[in-house]
């Protein structure tokens, strides 16, 4: 018989009654957790914004395009709600939405990435009205935004494991702008602080479900195309971005 426990990094593993992770689900963990090499932290924009060397201006780009993301992330995770049928996963799922749009006015992560922008010197304006949006992350985030919609709702969760990766990400930035970046506002980098500890309890739930529910050869198969297409979809954004604010 095969359960559902916590591994040692707080995911979910199938184990045996021995408490061994069953070795096709270990394969299968591995599998996604090797698209790491491929998350957007390896991405030369990303890089060098990590390294202190980006501009304001090239630092205000970023900042104002991914908006577009954040923005489209509660979209994203209702889509995900409306076609999941486990009431389970609705009840736990749902904080996601509730952590980026908050429960009332001034809350919520959509709230701090305004509160970022402010910080770097854009307005809520420019901000909110995509002005500064190039095609190319406004293609990305719209396309992430139709899988969610449109694919079985485990392959949506499934694509969303790319906060396995989020927390050291999440770190390595904070560190990097309160270091680098110090002409901007520290209170303006609340989002990143939240996404420390949302970032992990998020994925733990993700990869709870794909584990549960990714029992077949082409169930993981498309789990594990749908961690590749969101690792695409993030790496599409910073190439949109670099070439837009290219020195």
């Amino acid at each position: 018989m095969t359960t559902t426990t916590p591994s040692r990094n707080g995911a979910a593993a199938a184990t045996g009654r021995n408490g061994a992770t069953d070795p096709a689900t270990a394969a299968f963990l591995e599998r996604l957790r090797a698209h790491s090499a491929s998350y957007h932290s390896a991405h030369p924009f990303h890089v060098r914004m990590n390294e202190g060397t980006l501009s304001p201006a090239q630092i205000r780009g970023w900042v104002a395009n991914r908006f577009y993301y954040q923005e489209n992330i509660p979209r994203k995770d209702g889509a995900i709600l409306s076609n999941c049928p486990d009431v389970e996963v609705r009840r736990r799922w749902i904080r996601r939405v509730v952590d980026h749009d908050g429960v009332a006015a001034g809350e919520g992560g959509i709230e701090a990435w305004l509160r970022l922008g402010e910080a770097c010197g854009l307005t809520r304006e420019e901000i909110l009205d995509h002005r500064h949006l190039v095609p190319g992350v406004r293609f990305a985030v719209d396309a992430y935004v139709t899988f969610a919609r449109t694919k079985p709702w485990v392959d949506a969760v499934a694509s969303s494991l790319t906060e396995l990766f989020a927390p050291d990400l999440m770190a390595e930035r904070l560190a990097a702008f309160e270091r680098c970046y110090t002409w901007i506002d520290p209170d303006g980098l609340a989002y990143f602080r939240a996404r420390l500890e949302q970032a992990p309890r998020d994925s733990e739930h993700a990869l709870e479900v794909v584990t549960a529910h990714c029992l077949t050869p082409d169930q993981q198969d498309r789990a594990v195309a749908a961690l590749s297409f969101k690792c695409d979809v993030l790496w599409s954004m910073m190439d949109a971005i670099d070439q837009a604010y290219a020195d």
